[in-house]
């Protein structure tokens, strides 16, 4: 049986993982037109920023609707009561996971303020900012289903 927060994670785990596809295919697409610019990459940017907030709680709504209106259906009475208590399993999965993003953040900052150090353009460095933010979401999370799936 899958969890609230196992549905939750797999959800963000999804999205963020159809968003690093759509910024690198995005930023891609600007290099070889020569449209990397200020204002393309700022639009690029903010469009990330809002599809990582819209697109997540969207699909998480749609997920625990999809699920409870299943259960709803398969037990023949309706149930639409979420069971998102957290125990102490579920606290030290997130801190693990959380811990691992916070790594790869704090590397990926790093990796990003050398090259704006070694002379590249500040869109550079926040565009790899961005990238190692999406990456370490995405690893965070597929380390927290990992840690689920342990028991």
């Amino acid at each position: 049986m899958t969890t609230f927060q196992q549905k939750n994670i797999t959800v963000s785990l999804t999205t963020f993982s159809l968003i690093l596809l759509f910024f690198l295919l995005r930023t891609a697409q600007l290099v070889q037109s020569n449209n990397f610019n200020e204002s393309s990459v700022t639009q690029l940017w903010i469009m990330v920023a809002v599809l990582a907030v819209c697109a997540t709680v969207l699909a998480m709504i749609v997920t625990h609707t999809i699920s409870a209106t299943a259960n709803a259906v398969q037990s023949g009475e309706p149930n639409f009561e979420f069971d998102d208590l957290v125990d102490e399993r579920d606290q030290r999965i997130d801190h693990k996971g959380t811990h691992i993003t916070y790594r790869i953040t704090s590397i990926g900052t790093f990796i990003a303020m050398l090259t704006f150090v070694l002379g590249q353009s500040p869109l550079i460095m926040f565009s790899l900012l961005i990238l190692f933010g999406l990456i370490a979401q995405i690893v965070g999370d597929a380390m927290r289903l990992r840690l689920y799936q342990q028991g």
